[in-house]
């Protein structure tokens, strides 16, 4: 019986140690990215003839944004060029 019960102890403490882990990190930072969404996979606000997320007509559309980790927007190269920080005309 105590070998039961101190195998169920030694699983509910690794359980919680793993949990207390996973909580303890740290949310990455993101940005709207301009210009690099597919069409219908922008994360919002896309401009004249859109209302929200999954509204863009065509690929990289420049007014059309989705949430990237922050620091990486302008380094994300598409067909039409690099994402932007600001919408494109």
């Amino acid at each position: 019986m105590k070998t039961t019960y101190a195998g169920i102890a030694a699983t509910l403490a690794i359980a919680l140690c793993a949990s207390a882990a996973h909580a303890a990190e740290p949310k990455k930072e993101m940005e709207k990215c301009y210009g690099v969404a597919k069409a219908g996979q922008n994360d919002c606000a896309a401009g004249p003839g859109t209302s929200c997320a999954a509204t863009s007509k065509v690929d990289y559309q420049g007014d059309a944004w989705m949430l990237v980790e922050k620091g990486t927007c302008t380094t994300i190269k598409t067909p039409k060029g690099y994402g932007s920080l600001k919408a494109k005309q």
